[in-house]
């Protein structure tokens, strides 16, 4: 399935239905007088947070949802139903946005919620209506009031606790793919991964979600590159690992780029905690690892763990290091490991 985050709609609610004139008249029926009913209410435009969905694609192929117009009020004061509504399926995290893109309708991040993007019209009122002690034929009744319409943006932000960050091939398709099931593109040329992935990662009996961002260059947030519109899907993380490619020539200025680029996305991403990590250091000698390691800690500010997704030296570290934040931001202890329900303790 292909992946699409973002989608502009039109949406439409219904118009009201009409109010009916109309007059009772039947044989040997003495007093007849009016019996128009009400026109019915428009349909509603609603969108639903629904299980099952991960990207917005069906939004690529209709772009166009109009609720039904509620049915006209006929004789014997008989009124017209509602018209029927209309429901957006959007996956758990999509913003509602206006048409300008900024001002935000609504933020669905859990299954089940629902929200009303815009009311139909009210139905117009039968001549029954308007019958009075001094008019008591009247002839007019109301036309239903029209439906809402207007143009709004679905953006989605994926729901993932962790983030992988930095430059393209910098090793962070290949560590997704060594720590969960999901099956990223991955090859030797930069821009291998063109919209993020997710994947579950277990370790000690844990499990939190990972998002993989496609890669930053410098100049990201003025559009270079695959520009930082993917930047977002990480606005929802709990911690960065930020990965820096051993093989790079200079890991200092590498790490400064992508640090820079966050910073000029904003956000709050370079508020964010963060984990930063030489990959690919089976690829370095023992010499050229500390070299890298003392240069990427200065620049960061920190000391950095050192990993190599091939050979899985120092994977658990890093995924522990960052169950240890997503726990400490979650507000539990970091230190209990949950046991399957209906498993009794061991030693």
């Amino acid at each position: 399935m292909k992946f699409l985050d973002q989608a502009k709609v039109y949406i439409r609610s219904g118009d009201g239905g009409a109010g009916a004139v109309s007059f009772r008249r039947e044989k040997f029926i003495e007093f007849g007088g009016p019996d128009g009913g009400d026109g019915g209410r428009g349909g509603d435009v609603w969108v639903e947070c629904v299980d099952g969905l991960n990207t917005l694609i069906d939004y690529r192929y209709q772009q166009h949802f109009k609720a039904q117009t509620g049915t006209h009020g006929m004789g014997r004061n008989r009124s017209g139903p509602k018209g029927g509504d209309v429901v957006l399926k959007v996956p758990a995290g999509t913003e509602i946005l206006e048409e300008d893109g900024e001002t935000l309708i609504a933020d669905l991040t859990r299954i089940g919620e629902r929200v009303c993007l815009a009311r139909g019209g009210n139905g117009g009122f039968g001549n029954a209506h308007f019958k009075s002690s001094t008019n008591q034929a009247p002839r007019r009744a109301n036309p239903g009031l029209e439906g809402e319409e207007k143009w709004i943006w679905l953006r989605l932000k994926l729901i993932a606790e962790a983030g992988l960050v930095g430059l393209p091939n910098a090793g962070k398709s290949t560590f997704l793919a060594s720590v969960t099931a999901a099956k990223p593109k991955i090859a030797d040329y930069p821009f291998t991964t063109l919209h993020p992935n997710l994947g579950v990662v277990r370790v000690d009996a844990r499990e939190f979600v990972l998002a993989d961002i496609p890669g930053l260059i410098e100049g990201a947030h003025e559009g270079v590159g695959l520009g930082d519109r993917f930047l977002g899907h990480v606005e929802r993380c709990r911690v960065l690992l930020h990965l820096v490619d051993g093989t790079e020539p200079d890991v200092a200025a590498a790490y400064r780029v992508i640090r820079g680029e966050l910073e000029a996305y904003g956000a709050g991403l370079d508020e964010k905690p963060e984990i930063v990590a030489l990959s690919k250091i089976d690829a370095l000698d023992e010499t050229e690892r500390a070299e890298k390691l003392a240069a990427l800690g200065k620049a960061a500010g920190r000391t950095p763990l050192a990993l190599s997704s091939a050979s899985r030296e120092g994977v658990e570290r890093a995924l522990r290091a960052l169950l240890r934040v997503i726990d400490a931001d979650r507000g539990q202890d970091p230190n209990v490991v949950p046991s399957t329900p209906g498993e009794e303790w061991r030693p």
